[in-house]
């Protein structure tokens, strides 16, 4: 499998996973730390339901660090999963850059997550499912953040790269 497939592959996975992050972070998330009258019944009810049926005690409970984490993710990791759909759709260039932003945020707040999960005695192998492939998602999103793209580095230069300009300069 050439590396080009290998990385649309990746993409792919990270797509939907930002796509479902664009959606569920201001709309089952966010009911951590914000009021509820913000949000409709139903999804009131769907988080409640999720909680009860997976014992998310970090959901029911809402420990202090767990809506820190929370916050973290609506104010920096929620705008970073929309540009990473941007970049991806628009094909810019900086979808390196922010998707290895990104994957340091999750991994570090997932880290924390299932350091408390683990510890705690209290999370089912069910709940550690529902966790664990968002640990995933920040250790493939600093790889693709580290991973350049093959079709945009066919051997050439950056263009933004200072020290052949500052070499340039020299000989002049």
């Amino acid at each position: 499998m050439g590396m080009s497939v290998f990385l649309k592959l990746i993409d792919f996975i990270l797509f939907i996973f930002f796509l479902v992050i664009a959606v569920a972070a201001p709309l089952i998330d966010a009911q951590t730390c914000l009021p509820l009258t913000f949000f409709p019944d139903f999804l009131i009810n769907l988080k409640q339901w999720y909680g009860h049926h997976y014992g998310d005690y970090l959901i029911i409970e809402k420990p202090h660090f767990f809506v820190g984490l929370v916050w973290l993710e609506l104010l920096f990791q929620w705008p970073l999963s929309l540009l990473n759909l941007y970049a991806f759709l628009a094909s810019k260039s900086w979808f390196n850059t922010t998707c290895l932003i990104y994957g340091a945020s999750v991994l570090t707040s997932m880290v924390a997550i299932l350091a408390e999960l683990l510890g705690s005695g209290k999370a089912s192998d069910d709940l550690l499912m529902m966790y664990s492939p968002f640990l995933g998602l920040g250790v493939l999103c600093i790889l693709r953040g580290l991973i350049q793209n093959s079709s945009k580095t066919s051997g050439s230069r950056p263009k933004s790269s200072r020290i052949p300009a500052l070499a340039r300069k020299k000989k002049a």
